[in-house]
């Protein structure tokens, strides 16, 4: 088993760490076996979870499975992209590095395998956008319920200074109080969208207030929201949310039937002894030899290395 790992996680046991997961908004991948070839130690409808650092809550095959998994749903976590890893014996990929065979499906060629081959999907689970909301009059309620029905994490901002790290946006709709010190914090903190809900005059007045540059002053949209011509509070709420959705980050557009990125920036390194790519996390096996770190799938391949490691490191 490899470092990190839990192969004794019952159904419950990876249910109950899903929703706390999602209730501490961390992401994870889901990883089910769909289908599982004799002599795999897997069998189909086995289940794991992976979590951001390479940790796996289940058992979907032996020690070699575990390691393409986890680089597989590292990247799947990356991209935002469920996919389908296809694990073989005797796929065409040397050195462990995936091979697209169609849309959403990754092949990746296992030496260690004992000849069944698996089919494991892959389902990312990210948390949602976080969209904090300073005030209480009615436009800050109407924004933090539609935000919440358009699958947004909608929480009230009660402490000016306190922005999550992962904030999303935060939209001022106090009409007054705390909107410099919020403004600031959101600021600071790198947030992609800041939005004061005022009028043009005031806002202004706001921000002059302040002492932003000039590429500070341009992150702060007032009057928050795209201009339809909104009267009600849930109108407001409604030019407020498109504009936040307008500008969140966009994935590269690809070509219409090319399969998603497989690649991502998932750090890696080839096993020395069987040439398996190994994520390069705290959860992977590793050692050290003159001065230089190795990575394995599993114990064995780690094991063949310290006790010869010149027969692997000769240039």
């Amino acid at each position: 088993m490899s470092p990190g790992s839990n192969v004794n996680a019952t159904v419950e046991d990876l249910t109950g760490q899903a929703e706390r997961m999602r209730s501490d908004r961390r992401p994870f991948v889901t990883a089910t076996v769909v289908r599982a070839e004799k002599p795999a130690s897997a069998r189909a409808g086995d289940s794991a979870l992976v979590l951001e650092d390479g940790t796996m809550i289940g058992f979907v095959g032996g020690e070699c499975a575990h390691t393409s998994v986890q680089v597989q749903a590292l990247a799947a976590l990356e991209v935002g992209e469920p996919v389908l890893l296809r694990i073989s014996p005797s796929a065409h990929a040397p050195g462990g590095i995936p091979q697209v065979a169609e849309s959403g499906a990754v092949t990746v060629h296992n030496p260690c395998l004992s000849g069944g081959e698996l089919e494991i999907f892959l389902e990312p689970s990210l948390p949602p956008a976080l969209v904090v909301v300073h005030g209480d009059a009615p436009i800050a309620r109407a924004v933090r319920e539609l935000a919440g029905w358009l699958g947004f994490d909608a929480r009230s901002g009660d402490d000016p200074q306190d922005v999550p790290p992962d904030t999303a946006a935060v939209v001022v709709a106090s009409h007054g109080g705390a909107e410099q010190a919020v403004i600031e914090a959101a600021l600071r903190a790198g947030v992609g969208y800041v939005g004061l809900v005022a009028s043009r005059r005031r806002g202004d007045a706001v921000l002059e207030a302040l002492d932003l540059d000039a590429d500070e002053r341009a992150r702060v949209h007032t009057p928050a929201g795209m201009d339809i011509g909104s009267r009600t509070p849930e109108e407001v709420a409604l030019s407020v949310l498109a504009e936040i959705v307008a500008m969140r980050p966009r994935p590269e557009p690809r070509e219409h039937g090319t399969a998603p990125r497989v690649e991502p920036d998932v750090p890696v390194a080839v096993d020395p002894v069987c040439g398996m790519s190994v994520a390069t996390v705290d959860t992977s096996r590793r050692a050290d030899h003159d001065g230089e770190r190795h990575w394995f799938c599993g114990s064995g391949c780690e094991e063949a290395f310290l006790a010869d490691p010149g027969a692997f490191t000769r240039p």
